[in-house]
């Protein structure tokens, strides 16, 4: 069992930056494939990208690559979303999640644990 808690949301002009945390509880955060999702309004929910358990492998939608950066932090069993080059598109509540899949997924049902969110508003 694992709980998260995602901070680091909030308000940002477009062409901005945000760095989203997802704080891990339990021991075994280590061995968890992570991955971080983004819901908007009357939108389904929309896979961002994935980290392998060591954080050596990562995997990004296209519509993030080259702006969005996933990494963690085993020692501090925190993961991270670091948003460059934020746009409008960009505006979601994001949510991270761990699943069993040490390598990571880019599936919803590739995941067990999800946290509450934190939203992302990117103003034009």
């Amino acid at each position: 069992q694992v709980q998260l808690v995602e901070s680091g949301g909030g308000l940002v002009q477009a062409g901005g930056s945000l760095r989203l945390s997802c704080a891990a509880s339990g021991r075994t955060f280590s061995s968890y494939g992570m991955g971080w999702f983004r819901q908007a309004p009357g939108k389904e929910r929309e896979f961002v990208g994935t980290i392998s358990w060591n954080g050596g492998s990562t995997y990004y939608a296209d519509s993030v690559k080259g702006r969005f950066t996933i990494s963690r932090d085993n020692a501090k069993n925190t993961l991270y979303l670091q948003m460059n080059s934020l746009k409008p598109e960009d505006t979601a509540v994001y949510t991270c999640a761990a699943g069993n899949r040490m390598g990571g997924s880019t599936r919803v049902d590739g995941y067990n644990f999800w946290g509450q969110g934190t939203q992302v508003t990117v103003s034009s």
